[in-house]
């Protein structure tokens, strides 16, 4: 059981033997309220991507401070007893889709979560760090800053960083000047649908030209690999044919459509030197794809959802089917094995969970074909729980597995390492104490979301966030989120520098 109190003040304390004491001893007393707030957690096991040791975190404002064993508390300081349980970094969400701001109403068929709702649900579920997709549009960089950082500003509890969306028409990230500038604001990857739009085949040479300009800035191309002709063809064929029905829309995006997609990937950042990271890879045979690029060298990032770890094709079954849509749609036990087997090899490098938070309504809307769906998944508040469950407590994974992509990958790869992703001195204080042993069952009414609703409700956990702290203030603390609108930050993103992905343990 996690506890908290406050310490007590040193009584040891001495008073001046000279003349003049008291005039010290006022600026002592006014310089210690200034100092920072601090915050011991103790008796934990703390965990980083390559190590792991029982002892205590010392965090002194929004930052950690010190890491040993029997750390002794200044006056004020507020203390945790981690006992049997896990520290662990807060967790980076690569992937996800939100409204800055809800429009008032909200449109009942559009995204239900903005930044308070998706932060709500980010911070429950030991996440500090969330992504969102934002288009430049016809902004000028200066002015698309200025907006993305005060919508952060404004709504955000967890700490933010954005993907500028190139949208179809790839002309502007061709100019060196707007990728320096977008770069030089900390905006450092782009995304998503490439690949999977018939607009890029119709401009497939002004595209190339932005992923190799943009790896000349230092910039991450985000790739949606799927073959859009591949998918177009089979949806306009299956409801032509009476075969539209969301149960058959496992067929309607065939894995060849994916591998394909993944092959023009990798070859993009053979023939540019560009770091490509491919989202939500679902099957073996694309990740196989991927790990041969990976193993000749080629700076090619792998990321995958975790419906894809959790869920198979057999949902499709399911008379709530609306629920499960999602493209790349779910695949076979095989695929699920071998993503699980990338992970525990280190060839898959995140998990991103791609939430997107239609209504359980619009999702279960039966008019909806597999040439319509609503695709997106109710799952940032849960998808970390569920990695640890189905993957720290079967063995598939170990702890230092769950950190590393969950938490010290995103942040290497996405240029805020080591100020995220890790537990060292120095960095920021985004830090989650963790129940390896409490049980619960997802439900939907448990949920932060404005959706209502989990893509994995009914699913029995093991291991659950029971403190969430972002930048040392604790954000959530017995199932309510703590933290307040506006005080999260926006977080900029470094140039792309190749990182090692695997280093020595920062308790060397």
């Amino acid at each position: 059981m996690v506890t908290s109190k406050t310490a007590r003040r040193n009584e040891g304390r001495q008073w001046m033997l000279f003349f003049g004491a008291c005039c010290a001893s006022v600026l002592l007393t006014n310089s210690q309220a200034q100092q920072p707030t601090e915050l011991i957690v103790r008796n934990g096991l703390i965990v980083t991507a390559e190590g792991r040791l029982e002892g205590d975190l010392r965090i002194r404002g929004e930052t950690i401070a010190e890491i040993g064993r029997n750390l002794s508390a200044t006056a004020g300081a507020r203390e945790i007893d981690a006992r049997g349980m896990l520290v662990v970094p807060g967790g980076i969400d690569p992937h996800t889709h939100l409204v800055p701001e809800l429009p008032n109403p909200p449109r009942p068929n559009a995204n239900q979560d903005d930044y308070v709702s998706g932060s709500q649900g980010a911070l429950a579920g030991g996440v500090t760090t969330v992504s969102n997709f934002i288009g430049l549009g016809t902004d000028e960089v200066s002015a698309f800053a200025t907006r993305v950082i005060g919508q952060v500003q404004k709504s955000g509890i967890a700490d933010f960083f954005i993907h500028v969306s190139m949208g179809n028409d790839p002309t502007r990230f061709t100019q060196p000047a707007t990728l320096k500038e977008m770069a030089d604001r900390g905006f450092t990857s782009t995304g998503e649908d490439f690949l999977a739009n018939l607009s890029f085949d119709r401009n497939a040479l002004g595209f190339y030209k932005a992923f190799k300009a943009s790896g000349a800035a230092g910039v991450v191309s985000m790739l949606h690999c799927e073959d859009a002709s591949i998918l177009a063809d089979s949806r306009e064929t299956m409801v032509a044919e009476g075969r539209g029905s969301l149960h058959n829309v496992g067929q309607s995006a065939p894995i060849i459509a994916e591998v394909v997609a993944v092959q023009r990937g990798v070859a993009i950042a053979e023939a540019t030197g560009a770091p490509v990271y491919i989202l939500h890879t679902s099957s073996g045979r694309a990740l196989r794809v991927a790990e041969e690029a990976i193993s000749r060298g080629l700076p090619v990032y792998v990321e995958t959802r975790p419906v894809y770890l959790h869920l198979t094709e057999e949902v499709y079954l399911r008379p709530d089917v609306g629920l499960f849509m999602g493209t790349p749609m779910l695949r076979e036990k095989r695929d699920q094995d071998a993503l699980w087997e990338g992970i525990a090899k280190g060839t898959v490098h995140t998990i991103g969970s791609d939430h997107t938070a239609f209504s359980k309504e619009a999702k279960l809307d039966p008019t909806q074909t597999v040439a319509n769906m609503r695709a997106g998944f109710n799952n940032l508040q849960d998808y970390r729980p569920m990695l640890y469950s189905d993957g720290v407590v079967t063995g598939r994974i170990t702890l230092e597995q769950f950190v590393n992509v969950t938490a010290t990958n995103p942040a290497k790869i996405f240029g805020m390492y080591p100020r995220k992703g890790v537990i060292q001195v120095g960095s920021d204080a985004d830090v989650v104490i963790w129940d390896p042993t409490m049980k619960k069952t997802i439900r939907d009414q448990d949920e932060f979301s404005n959706a209502k609703y989990s893509t994995y409700a009914g699913r029995q956990v093991t291991g659950f966030p029971v403190i969430t702290i972002r930048r040392g203030e604790v954000v959530y603390e017995n199932g309510k989120v703590t933290g307040k609108p506006g005080t999260g930050k926006f977080i900029p993103q470094g140039r792309f520098q190749r990182p090692r992905l695997r280093e020595t343990s920062s308790f060397d």
